[in-house]
């Protein structure tokens, strides 16, 4: 199993930057793929940005030339770098790892392991 634990999250204003990290633990060899997640109130869980453990990433339009996911293997820990912050990026953000991520980066099925989740708030 991999243990995954976000921190980093807060509240920002519009424009503001914050930075996600990911600890994970366990089988880590098991994170062939990891990624980023949000979810708003009442809406479905939206893939941001994936990684595979030998460096390529993949992003959300919506967040394009504004966040980076990064990974220190040595740390066992995923990063997303948000910079350029909106307020429609207000979400509870998610770190997930898988071993194959089968049905592609950036979908929520794809992943078996999760992590709590921290809450990201951006004011206009």
């Amino acid at each position: 199993q991999v243990q995954l634990a976000e921190s980093g999250g807060g509240s920002v204003q519009a424009g503001g930057s914050l930075r996600l990290s990911c600890a994970a633990s366990g089988k880590t060899y098991l994170s062939y793929c990891m990624g980023w997640f949000r979810q708003a109130p009442g809406k479905e869980r939206e893939g941001v940005a994936s990684i595979y453990s030998h460096g390529t990433t993949i992003y959300a339009d919506s967040v394009k030339g504004r966040f980076t996911i990064s990974q220190d293997n040595a740390k066992n820990t995923l990063y997303l770098q948000m910079n350029s912050l909106k307020p429609e990026d207000t979400a509870m953000y998610y770190c997930a790892a898988d071993r194959r991520c089968v049905s592609g980066l950036l979908n929520p099925t794809s992943y078996t392991y999760w992590g709590q989740g921290t809450q990201v708030t951006v004011s206009s």
